[in-house]
């Protein structure tokens, strides 16, 4: 590439725009690749005062009681096995959903610990189930 005029000399100046063009391209991917990137347990909480969601297929309800024992859906089961049972029950259904119902007076942990469990089975939505707020509670608020 020669530069303007008669001189038979080439130019030796780098030319930089692919090399931004290339940079913006890469900071664009990254900035929509990163927030995918972030661990955790992810948990669809619904709105304690919306109304209820209606279901057409079946689920799995894992229910903790104020004694701390773990149910599925009526069957008693351990937490140290709730996510081996939970693979297999999972892997001939399509939905890969979940409800949690726990009492209030469990510890967080003790939940998180059966979040954690429920995750590991592969389960792709995991529901908060909740007693919706009394229009005389709201007020009280």
């Amino acid at each position: 590439m020669k530069a303007g005029g008669s001189d038979d000399s080439y130019m030796s100046d780098i030319n930089v725009t692919p090399f931004v063009d290339v940079m913006l391209v890469l900071l664009i991917i990254f900035m929509v690749a990163t927030p995918m990137m972030i661990q955790g347990v992810d948990v669809s909480l619904p709105e304690a005062s919306s109304e209820t969601l209606p279901t057409k297929n079946e689920y799995l309800l894992i229910t903790i009681n104020a004694k701390n024992e773990v149910y599925i859906n009526d069957i008693k089961v351990s937490v140290d096995f709730l996510e081996k049972k939970l693979v297999m029950i999972l892997k001939n259904r399509k939905s890969k959903e979940v409800y949690l119902k726990a009492d209030k007076d469990i510890p967080y942990g003790i939940v998180v610990r059966v979040m954690s469990e429920i995750k590991g089975a592969g389960v792709e939505k995991l529901g908060m189930v909740t007693i919706p707020i009394s229009k005389d509670e709201k007020k009280t608020n």
